[in-house]
């Protein structure tokens, strides 16, 4: 295996991230795909010890890292911050790994958004601030970056994400609906494989608003994105009841759902497949994944974490590279 690692972000020092790696590892270690994690590598012994695994591998360059994969973890030595900062140094240098060609892909492990807040940090989350870091490399295609949440055999792509309610429904329009499904239907072709997308737009209203009398934002909103979208060559069903569009027969008929906001694309990808969703950012010049999950404060350092999303954000990534690099059909 000669081609280059993921990077993997540390996430909180003080969250599930160091463990849930080397449990990774100790799952992938035989068949891949190989991972680097950036961090203090004392971060690293410590869950070590904690697991009763392999002392992972400090090392200072890319060159040669991946080999060390099937004996150690190989720990990318950043260094030492508590943290916050730790988090932030973690992303900064996975990013750059990534651009440069030194790694294939980033996977980034839980963050506390409130300790970045603490620290001065002015980006809403992880994904905004990828999008800074990578703003002046080129993209292929529309820029986003768009939130997907896979899982379960669903994708679901979201045209708004982490505001209130009434907050996400004042912001849907007709232009955010249309970014959302291009760079969605882009990112199907480019990084997973898919010759001809076929999408599907959920209502917003019960019954997609039952022709009007349920609510007018499928009419008003949707359907003239709706028009413009298939003018354009775009394969987009809609706007479909989210209550009957997210069981099997119905899933049969898509590749990705296009979600208005957080909570409906969230809760059919999480019923699905609790401990395996992955989220994925659509609409960078970089591939990224993360596990669907939080720090999980309450368990750290106890041993118990599952790695289940992590593994399945790692498989993932590799699968967008290789799709991107063009080594996978």
């Amino acid at each position: 295996m000669n081609a280059a690692p993921l990077a993997l972000t540390l996430g909180d020092p003080d969250g599930i991230g160091p463990e849930i790696a080397l449990k990774a590892w100790r799952a992938l270690r035989d068949c891949g795909p190989r991972f680097v994690l950036i961090a203090d590598p004392d971060h690293a012994f410590e869950a070590a010890r904690l697991l009763d695994l392999p002392r992972p591998e400090a090392v200072t360059g890319w060159a040669g890292a991946a080999a060390i994969f099937p004996d150690a973890l190989p720990v990318m030595a950043l260094p030492a911050a508590r943290g916050a900062q730790a988090a932030l140094a973690s992303i900064d240098a996975g990013v750059a790994a990534v651009l440069s060609g030194d790694a294939a892909g980033l996977v980034t492990n839980p963050i506390s958004k409130a300790r970045l807040y603490e620290a001065g940090f002015t980006f809403p989350g992880h994904t905004e601030y990828l999008a800074h870091l990578t703003a002046q490399a080129p993209v292929s295609g529309p820029r986003g970056p768009v939130m997907m949440l896979a899982g379960g055999g669903l994708r679901c792509a979201l045209v708004t994400i982490h505001r209130p309610l009434r907050e996400a429904i004042d912001a849907l329009t007709p232009e955010a609906v249309m970014h959302t499904a291009r760079i969605t239907a882009h990112a199907l072709a480019r990084d997973f494989a898919i010759a001809r997308p076929r999408l599907a737009l959920a209502g917003l209203n019960p019954h997609a608003g039952e022709g009007g009398a349920l609510g007018r934002e499928e009419i008003d909103i949707l359907a003239p994105a709706l028009e413009t979208l298939r003018a354009d060559g775009i394969d987009i069903a809609g706007p479909l009841p989210p209550d009957t569009m997210f069981h099997a027969e119905a899933r049969a008929h898509y590749d990705a759902a296009i979600c208005l906001y957080h909570d409906q694309g969230l809760i059919p990808v999480k019923t699905l497949d609790f401990h395996g969703g992955v989220n994925v950012t659509l609409g960078l010049p970089i591939v990224r994944a993360s596990p669907d999950h939080g720090t999980a404060f309450d368990i750290a350092g106890q041993g118990i974490a599952r790695p289940d999303s992590l593994i399945a954000a790692l498989k993932l990534a590799a699968d967008m590279a290789a799709c991107r690099s063009g080594a996978k059909p």
